[in-house]
């Protein structure tokens, strides 16, 4: 028996074409609920002060989310993942990582002032040290191999505040008394204890990570007033330009060394992985306020860090697509290819490669579409 589908009414295309529209801003999940609950807090900050449920969830639920947020995260964090695998994740992670640890306390303890350009430490390391695990899967799965996307298990570790938070208290910069920390933390080695025993609840739990995002964005716009919010735009752009420049070739130039360590071939040091990484996260943006929590003295500039970090996430989710077009086709102009890596490391199967070190491919292509906003 054949249907026909009543033509859309004039306000079900305008939903549908606006539903597009938003489906292509870069971290819209996260940044879309973060505008409108700053548009909030400017025009009308006493709207959510209505007690009872809508007060604890729109007001003061930062705390909660962000604990529930990191439980569904580390849940998504393999430990199985060996070999290849691991040598790939371990080495982008150092690269990344490092730059954005160094470039930020560099900035605090060389720069006058503290800032450069406007552009607060902890935003830098925030926004330097975190990336797009989602944006990095479709990315690889493009241009890389299953060692590149595998490798999403180990740089999967950069999500949330960790790095963040011992970069600042190793530096001093910080204060965090050891229960505090330890109360931060625990979600998300529960989740990633929980995710690790049972293949099951990882999967129940990654789509939690992402329904989470946007009342976490929302909460954290709350916090920010407009005029801060214009002010740290252009600040955030350029971060998000120092996080292309800076920690995409300082990943790519630790996955080198590690090729030449081991002795591949200039052929099979592909380098996709290392350049795909060179992006900031949509969770990077509750950083600033889960740094915050733990230590009051930086509630002065949470709102400004987390605006600069909102605008580098979109900038870098715009440009490293094109970034890691450009690497894949030098590679190939220098005879350098993801498969050339493969067939070195596991011997050629059909042009392409199961690589037993890392976690299930489908797994991990589910994950991303679960995780689009991070």
């Amino acid at each position: 028996m054949s249907t026909t589908r009543a033509p859309k009414t004039g306000l079900q295309q305008y939903v549908a074409t606006l539903g597009s529209w938003i489906g292509k801003i870069p971290g819209a999940i996260m940044i879309l609920p973060l505008f409108l609950g700053a548009t909030i807090n400017t025009l009308w900050p006493q709207a959510l002060d209505l007690g009872s449920f809508t007060s604890a969830l729109f007001r003061d639920g930062t705390g909660a989310l962000l604990g529930l947020f990191f439980f569904c995260m580390g849940a998504q964090i393999n430990f199985r993942a060996t070999g290849v695998t691991v040598e790939k994740g371990v080495a982008i992670l150092i690269g990344k990582v490092g730059i954005g640890v160094i470039i930020g306390l560099g900035v605090a303890f060389l720069i006058p002032g503290g800032t450069l350009f406007g552009l607060v430490p902890l935003a830098i390391i925030a926004a330097m040290t975190n990336s797009n695990s989602a944006l990095f899967v479709a990315l690889t799965k493009q241009f890389g191999n299953k060692s590149d996307r595998g490798a999403v298990s180990v740089i999967a570790l950069n999500d949330g505040p960790f790095f963040t938070l011992i970069a600042l208290g190793a530096a001093g910069l910080a204060a965090f008394p050891l229960e505090m920390l330890a109360g931060l933390l625990t979600p998300l080695f529960l989740g990633f204890a929980v995710g690790n025993l049972s293949a099951k609840a990882r999967v129940f739990l990654a789509p939690g990570e992402t329904l989470l995002i946007p009342f976490l964005g929302f909460v954290v716009g709350r916090g920010i007033d407009f005029t801060t919010l214009g002010e740290a735009g252009a600040q955030g752009i350029l971060l998000g330009l120092l996080t292309v420049v800076l920690s995409g070739p300082a990943a790519m130039g630790c996955l080198w060394l590690a090729h030449v360590l081991r002795r591949r071939p200039k052929r099979a040091r592909n380098l996709i992985s290392g350049a795909a990484e060179a992006t900031t996260a949509g969770n990077a943006v509750a950083t600033p306020a889960a740094v915050a929590l733990i230590d009051p003295s930086f509630e002065a500039i949470q709102s400004i860090a987390t605006a600069q970090v909102a605008a580098a996430t979109i900038t870098t989710a715009i440009l490293i697509p094109f970034v890691v077009m450009f690497v894949s086709r030098w590679q190939l102009s220098r005879g350098v290819s993801p498969q050339a890596e493969d067939e070195w490391n596991f011997g050629a199967v059909d042009g392409d490669v199961e690589t037993a070190s890392a976690t299930p491919g489908g797994e991990h292509d589910r994950l991303a579409e679960t995780t689009r906003a991070h």
